[in-house]
């Protein structure tokens, strides 16, 4: 049947494309278009049809169209003023995609036909992705609303590339993410929260086709609803079937989402969407000289005009879908403030509060980078109870004291102790704040104790990109070696600082392979390399490390006095203190002790629920720390093959390590003597590296409760 406009047929009541008895009724949001046309596309990508909408209601243009269904292929198309300076770019010979869009055909490709002025009279649609409308479902997804513990970066193209249970086409998708031993592997970690890189539809950065780059992380969106067909090419489903098969394992499933700029950029961009279709509505301008210009606070050319409400409903209504239809437990909002900004930013902003008050919305995991490039975007700490927050200083603090910066031991205390100057006011807890070491914008973990400065050659930008400042190390020597002694200097440093984080309060945030020990070469800005930079290297995993990340977890869960979500004080309840801060002779710190810019070496006892357990934070050698009355015994270490005495009230901490001892438990049978010596600033000699697994084995160990699955071995889903 061809596809023919029911007069006077429509509906304004729903945006995008929905199926009806009668046909599809298309409708879309547009302020200043004269007119707006949906284009019909066979699947050889012909034109078959080229409609007007007919209906015009409170600026939304809509239209029913009779002779269509599932898998109808289409785009639109919008006549107006052709203006770039005052901020209009309508020009029907470009094919617009509909921003409510679930489904594309294909995904953006970049070129400079994309960009012409109108003038030029050519025709985009062979270059644009066709929107793909979908069938008609009743079916609600069953998110998992668990509270997290332990949360999980990963891009979903570099976790899977390599992967040896992920084969053929599975690899760099979704479906990959599904493979057994992949979940089992996020399993034995403890992870209970996987945050997926972003994964809507996006575009190359301009400049990276020249310089033979693609965008490896996503963050250039252009459409909000529609999953990067790279991700998921037999549609969104993919995603839905993902979140089902992690909620049944435990795993909640966060997306990590761009609401403050698309790939469109800036004036000179291309025009694929929101750009043609109502710049003025959908992006943020400034007057200057008579012209009207895009606000860059986000770096990328563009700022979402989030304070109006075509912006806020396309927010607000692709959230719920992520929720509602494919089974998301929540987001990691990428540079947050963009959201709240009025042009400045306001913790009470209209578009926050709907957020956090949505009843579909206002129970998911929020979570907020709060920064963002433009004046005034670093607002930590600023968005309110139902927002967790990523803390920079919690990074920054923690990689300062281990580096060895002079004057850290108070900043370490503040931060493990849940960052309480940033998160205590208004009703907030220490699970406010999410704790990370390293994320995907910056060093690995594993590059952080190897290189003092960055490498990002590659990148193609002569090494100018990337953070400058990464309190970064090397441990002696730049880069690889096959020096052991500074390997096994930088397995020790990595060992420490996860155990730091692990026993810290707030929320534990790591990287994709950094409990592996994956590197990018030095690379702190990767986002352009999707090659074997980013791809993990699964074949060289340090499966000893996985095994003790995995301790990690379990030794937090075991012991709630590590995750009790209150913030210390110090103060006594009952005669019991919930934290006494000691210094290695077995007193309790001083002022002075404080002020010794010097201090080294930090004891954390924590006591609560009849738990008592003390914390050693030692960045040097120090052969005794005294302890107070009592049994104790040897809970976590982070140095592996460190042999850690206890004798007569006294421990032996290893060189830069974390030490946990328990009290109460059986005492050893023969205390061993603690070797003499005075504190030294040099490390002791280190222990050979761990054997590395073979090529066809995983890191790490199966999950305990699934003893029948080991790492390496086939299984009948595979």
């Amino acid at each position: 049947m061809k596809p023919e406009l029911v007069r006077g047929g429509g509906s304004a009541d729903r945006l995008g494309a929905n199926i009806t008895a009668e046909g599809i009724n298309f409708a879309v949001y547009s302020e200043t278009a004269t007119a707006l046309w949906v284009s019909i596309y066979d699947e050889l990508d012909h034109e078959v049809g080229r409609i007007e909408l007919d209906g015009h209601d409170d600026h939304v243009h809509h239209g029913l169209v009779a002779g269509l269904g599932a898998g109808t292929r289409y785009g639109f198309r919008a006549d107006g003023r052709y203006d770039p300076e005052q901020g209009f770019y309508f020009d029907p010979n470009k094919l617009l995609v509909d921003p409510y869009a679930r489904r594309l055909d294909r995904v953006y490709v970049r070129s400079p036909r994309l960009r012409l002025p109108r003038e030029a009279a050519v025709d985009t649609a062979p270059l644009i992705p066709k929107a793909i409308v979908g069938g008609a479902s009743n079916d609600r997804a069953m998110p998992r609303r668990k509270p997290p513990t332990l949360f999980y970066e990963l891009n979903v193209r570099g976790y899977t590339m390599r992967h040896p249970s992920v084969q053929g086409p599975l690899r760099g998708t979704l479906a990959g993410l599904t493979t057994r031993r992949v979940v089992d592997h996020l399993r034995y970690l403890g992870v209970d929260a996987v945050e997926l890189m972003p994964i809507a539809a996006f575009i190359d950065d301009g400049h990276l086709p020249a310089l033979g780059l693609t965008n490896a992380w996503g963050y250039n969106p252009v459409s909000y609803f529609a999953v990067d067909p790279r991700l998921a090419p037999r549609g969104p489903q993919e995603l839905r079937n993902m979140t089902d098969v992690y909620r049944k394992a435990g795993i909640s499933v966060i997306l990590d989402v761009v609401y403050n700029h698309t790939g469109e950029g800036d004036a000179n961009g291309p025009i694929l969407s929101l750009k043609g279709l109502d710049a003025r509505s959908y992006y943020r301008h400034v007057e200057a000289e008579g012209k009207q210009h895009l606000v860059n606070d986000t770096g990328t050319g563009n700022t979402l005009r989030c304070d109006h409400p075509a912006t806020q409903r396309l927010v607000l209504e692709s959230l719920r879908y992520w929720v509602e239809e494919m089974g998301v437990s929540g987001f990691r909002f990428d540079l947050a403030p963009v959201l709240g900004r009025e042009p400045g930013f306001n913790p009470n902003a209209q578009m926050l509060k709907m957020i956090k008050s949505d009843p579909v919305l206002g129970k998911a995991i929020l979570v907020a980078e709060p920064w963002d490039p433009g004046p005034g975007g670093y607002q930590l700490g600023q968005f309110g109870k139902e927002f967790r927050e990523w803390n920079d200083t919690y990074r920054d603090d923690v990689r300062s004291f281990w580096r060895g910066d002079k004057g850290k031991i108070g900043a370490l205390a503040g931060k493990v102790s849940g960052s309480a100057e940033i998160f205590n006011f208004a009703g907030r807890r220490p699970s406010a704040g999410v704790n990370l070491l390293a994320v995907h914008d910056g060093f690995t973990l594993a590059d952080l104790v190897s290189y003092l400065d960055k490498h990002n050659e590659a990148n193609g930008e002569d090494n100018r990109d990337g953070h400058n400042n990464n309190q970064s190390w090397n441990c002696g020597k730049e880069g690889p070696t096959d020096d052991a002694a500074i390997n096994a200097a930088r397995r020790r440093d990595v060992r420490a600082l996860l155990a730091t984080l692990f026993v810290s309060r707030g929320l534990p945030l790591i990287q994709q392979g950094d409990e592996f020990g994956r590197t990018q070469r030095g690379n702190n800005n990767a986002y352009a390399q999707d090659n074997e930079i980013t791809w993990l290297d699964w074949d060289n995993a340090d499966g000893a490390l996985v095994d003790f990340v995995s301790a990690l977890s379990e030794f937090r869960k075991l012991h709630p006095v590590l995750t009790r979500d209150h913030f210390l004080t110090g103060h006594a309840r009952g005669g019991v203190r919930d934290v006494t801060w000691l210094h290695p002779d077995g007193r309790e710190m001083s002022g002075a002790d404080w002020n010794d810019a010097a201090a080294s070496v930090l004891g954390m006892r924590l006591q609560h629920g009849g738990e008592d357990l003390i914390v050693w934070f030692n960045r040097r050698i120090e052969p005794v720390a005294r302890l107070p009355e009592g049994y104790w015994t040897v809970g976590l270490v982070s140095d592996d093959k460190a042999v850690l005495p206890l004798a007569d009230r006294a421990a032996t901490l290893p060189p830069r390590s974390v030490v946990a001892l328990v009290k109460g438990q059986i005492p050893p049978e023969r205390p061993i003597e603690t070797p003499p010596g005075e504190p030294q600033e040099v490390p002791a000699p280190q222990p050979e590296p761990s054997p590395e697994p073979q090529p066809d084995e995983l890191p790490g160990k199966a999950p305990a409760e699934l003893p029948d699955i080991k790492p390496g071995e086939a299984t009948p889903e595979e």
